[in-house]
Parts: C-alpha cells; structure tokens; sequence
C-alpha cells in the first residue's frame, strides 16, 4: 500500500486546485492508498528564512507536523498554479523554510557534493495555469516547474517527479473543468 501526501499550495480554498486536490485524493483512496494532505496557507509559520542557511530557525509545530508527514509519504504530489512563472509566495516560502541542509539534503564536508536525504521518494506536479502550456513550456521554459522538480525535489533525491500541466483555467468552462478533474481523479486511481 503506498502511503500518499498531497501539498497544496494555492492560498485560496475556493480554487479550482482545491478540487483537483480532492479528486486526486478519492482517485487514490478508491486504489487503496493512504494519503495525508497538507494544505500550506492553513499552517501558522513564518515563510521567511531570516537566516538563510548562517543560522536555524526554529521550525513551528505546524512545520514540523508538515514534515512527519512528508518523511512518512512515499509519494508527494504537489498542487500549485503558476503565479508570474512560479508558484505563489506562500509554497515558496513553505519550501524555504522545511526543505534545510540536515533535513532534506547535506552538504558534505570539504565537497560540492551533497547527500540526499529524500532518496526512494517520487513525485507528481500538477500544476494549473492561465496561459496555454505550449507557450509555457516554448517561451518561459517551464520555471516553476523546473525549480521544483529539478533545483528542490530531485537536488534532495525524490524521483521521479512527473508532471501535469492544467491550463488555461481562465477561459474553461465547467465541461472542460470536469474532464481535468476526471483526469486528476485517474492519475491518483494509477497511484502516479
């Protein structure tokens, strides 16, 4: 039975992400997953990593609560829409904050290497937008999807890390919203 974690990192509960995070979640549940969620606008933290790396900061329960449950996931999915190329400041700073050299990676001594300390993971990034995903991918090179997949998730070892791109949001109607949901709900029946 594969243990499950769904992050969502809209800040608005009446978004179309909060849906595709519950069709996700029925989706996996019917195959027979367990699954947790985190919802990151719902934690009490301060996104600001003050210190940058010179001095820790003490983690807030809700951070450490967060983190329990994605040490005990063998799979994350990320829900997220791209805000200006990136994701909204809140996932961002969520990130900043858990993903720590001791947590999530170490750097090793006198080495550019790094160990990664989220190894035998994988991930899925569903992520909605505003534009068409041809024009995502073809004239901004996807950055949010690169920096999550590649400079955090895959740096700290999770991998693979598929991705779903949902879009445009703005113009769908409740059909179109539908088929995206039914497609969500899929992908977590496949447990992907």
């Amino acid at each position: 039975m594969k243990n499950i974690l769904i992050i969502n990192g809209h800040p608005n509960r009446e978004s179309f992400n909060f849906g595709i995070t519950n069709a996700y979640r029925e989706g996996a549940e019917k195959a027979g997953a367990k699954v947790q969620q985190i919802v990151i606008a719902d934690l009490q933290f301060d996104p600001n990593l003050k210190y940058g790396y010179q001095k820790r900061t003490d983690l807030e329960p809700d951070l450490l609560e967060a983190w329990e449950k994605i040490l005990w996931a063998d799979h994350l999915v990320w829900v997220h829409p791209v805000w200006w190329g990136g994701f909204p400041a809140i996932m961002k700073g969520f990130i900043d904050r858990l993903f720590l050299p001791g947590l999530a990676f170490r750097y090793r001594e006198n080495s550019v290497w790094w160990d990664k300390l989220l190894a035998g993971k994988t991930a899925h990034i569903i992520t909605t937008m505003d534009q068409p995903v041809w024009y995502y991918r073809m004239f901004f090179g996807r950055p949010s999807i690169n920096q999550l997949k590649k400079s955090i998730l895959e740096f700290c070892g999770v991998k693979p890390v598929k991705v779903t791109i949902i879009g445009i949001i703005k113009t769908s109607d409740e059909t179109q919203r539908r088929k995206w949901m039914d497609k969500v709900r899929i992908l977590g029946m496949k447990l992907k």
